[in-house]
């Protein structure tokens, strides 16, 4: 369904035409409607939260993938930023789970919250910065999609219209790998499994990353429906030979 239909769709006819020439102005249609579908579920969304991406399902195929190989119990979940609760929601969609759900910004956890009953999924959503995180519970997996933009990157205008806490970082896209992995190091159980999106240049630095603050870990790169490398996964077990 491309842009025009989906307005015709979502949008009461009578604000079409304004919702029409706000598409034309380049605002994203998913902000003008209000919703995406995200992994088979229908998400609302607004200018609080990151757009969830076709990329970012992969993440979550992936996830769910490892995670049944690995574990054959109800695990735990983290989720470190979690914008309009998509990933959250998928997850506990598809595997045996019960999920904390963080972020910084407290209108995105409202919405969040709102996407879960509407998803009829019981998740913990709430507002934390991952700077004071304390939290001495262990999680068999933690996964997140932080901001991984660095600043000085050219990027596509429609960027511009979504939360830029949500999408660029520090250290060339890299600080908020540094914060999880240095604070979530302490909440990993035994067999634990980590998820991140990256930025397609970060890889090996990330690794690098993990490898100093886990150094008994597995990790593997691996790549986007495009071939950019997208997705690392730290695991206790070598899952990826």
């Amino acid at each position: 369904m491309n842009d025009l239909e989906l307005i015709k769709k979502y949008v009461v006819k009578d604000k079409q035409e304004d919702a029409i020439n706000r598409l034309n102005q380049g605002y994203p249609v998913q902000y003008i409607i209000g919703n995406v579908e995200f992994y088979g579920s229908l998400i609302e969304v607004n200018e609080h939260v990151l757009i969830p991406r076709f990329e970012t399902e992969y993440l979550v195929d992936k996830t769910i993938n490892y995670v049944n190989q690995m574990f054959n119990k109800k695990i735990d979940v983290l989720e470190i930023g979690c914008g309009s609760g998509c990933i959250a929601i998928s997850l506990k969609k598809n595997i045996d789970c019960s999920i904390d759900a963080l972020d910084i910004n407290e209108d995105a956890i409202k919405l969040s919250k709102l996407n879960g009953l509407k998803n009829k999924q019981d998740i913990n959503f709430f507002v934390q910065d991952i700077h004071n995180f304390n939290n001495k519970k262990k999680y068999d997996l933690i996964i997140s999609n932080p901001p991984y933009v660095p600043f000085d990157s050219l990027v596509d205008e429609k960027i511009k219209y979504e939360p830029e806490n949500a999408i660029y970082a520090k250290d060339n896209g890299l600080y908020f790998y540094k914060v999880i992995l240095n604070k979530i190091k302490y909440n990993l159980n035994k067999d634990y499994l980590i998820a991140f999106e990256i930025g397609d240049k970060e890889g090996q630095s990330i690794s690098e990353i993990a490898k100093d603050l886990l150094p008994n870990s597995f990790i593997n790169i691996e790549k986007d429906y495009n071939n950019y490398e997208r997705f690392l996964f730290i695991c206790s077990k070598n899952l990826f030979e």
